[in-house]
């Protein structure tokens, strides 16, 4: 069977996505084309269908047909790409991978949201986000750097309707000073509330090598700008396959949804000196899921058998991490300080010496 691949209709090379002009180019003769003229120019063997549930349609058959499994010996990661892609290692723990297999149709996104953000402006933000004293020398190296991946992570997102009550003590205080005497009055007021809110676009990642909270600190993502998927906007970057289904994630979105009715509903308990809460129930109806692939930079680095990572949001550009430090240099700068605290130290003592002779 054809294997598809993205080719330039000028000089036949590979075309590849631009998170910074949002199209197709090629490296060769510059040639530029928008993704709805490349899904054209491939519209019989690409099919843009929203309804990836149907395992026999064109869509998920031509996914099934071009996008190659990689999968880690070490870590157990599988790495989804591209036919033409090349993963030399794994972006979690740094090991080889191997092709494993094909894609099953399954895991077709519906929705996705293209890179904005391209390479360069990874690099800056990381190395601007690294340029600490105490990091260890080689982790800002070209050898480091290239390693910085493009890659999309699966995200599931919930529309919900949730009825939510929950009921309190509040209790009002007064205090007050007559005749000499100090008095306080107490009283306490059964609290009632109940609500009926929907929720839109709640996420979560479908990946377990993923740190959720590493996820959580790179949001929001700005899902006005979700486009039907289609694979040319995986050209050039890599995307992780999801180990986490729809039941799997459903208690992350049910927690993250109670804590946005419960505030809301306690912000409504005004005028009270103290609350106790007593009872709360949050019954969630009419979900509806819509899986996702979200665009991260990835990059990771092993120090002293740990592994540290940092992201960045391939749209809007915001990062969290975490940083390696290296004890000999952070060793080194606490002795320099030693040592210039016990010079100064020295000379005070030793003007004072002459002061009192």
């Amino acid at each position: 069977m054809d294997i598809l691949e993205y080719k330039c209709p000028n000089c036949g090379a590979d075309l590849k996505f631009s998170p910074t002009t949002q199209m197709l180019t090629c490296e060769y003769c510059t040639g530029s084309f928008t993704v709805d003229e490349v899904k054209n120019l491939y519209a019989g063997k690409e099919q843009s269908d929203e309804s990836p549930a149907e395992d026999t349609s064109a869509s998920d058959e031509e996914f099934e047909e071009n996008a190659k499994i990689y999968c880690c010996t070490s870590c157990g990661a599988e790495i989804m790409a591209e036919p033409q892609q090349t993963a030399l290692f794994c972006y979690y723990c740094h090991n080889p991978v191997i092709i494993s297999g094909k894609m099953s149709g399954q895991y077709r996104p519906q929705k996705i949201i293209g890179f904005k953000m391209d390479r360069a402006s990874a690099l800056k933000q990381f190395k601007s986000w690294c340029f600490k004293k105490f990091v260890p020398n080689d982790f800002r190296t070209n050898q480091q750097l290239e390693k910085i991946t493009g890659m999309y992570v699966p995200f599931w997102l919930a529309d919900c309707n949730v009825s939510s009550s929950l009921k309190a003590v509040g209790t009002q205080v007064k205090r007050w000073t007559s005749g000499g005497y100090n008095y306080t009055n107490t009283k306490e007021f059964q609290i009632t509330r109940a609500a009926t809110l929907s929720a839109s676009g709640v996420p979560a990642d479908g990946s377990q090598k993923i740190d959720d909270d590493l996820m959580e600190s790179i949001e929001p993502f700005d899902y006005g700008e979700m486009q039907d998927f289609t694979s040319a906007y995986m050209s050039g970057f890599y995307a992780d396959k999801f180990d986490m289904n729809k039941d799997d994630i459903f208690p992350r979105i049910k927690e993250r949804v109670t804590a946005v009715c419960r505030e809301k509903m306690r912000n409504s308990m005004t005028g009270y000196n103290s609350l106790r809460m007593e009872s709360e129930t949050y019954d969630f109806t009419n979900i509806n899921w819509t899986y996702i692939m979200l665009p991260v930079w990835f990059m990771s680095y092993k120090y002293k058998n740990q592994i540290y990572e940092f992201v960045m949001n391939g749209q809007t550009g915001k990062i969290a991490g975490s940083l390696p430090i290296s004890h000999t240099k952070l060793n080194a700068v606490s002795a320099g300080i030693f040592a210039a605290v016990t010079a100064v130290s020295f000379v005070a003592f030793a003007a004072l010496i002459g002061g009192i002779f």
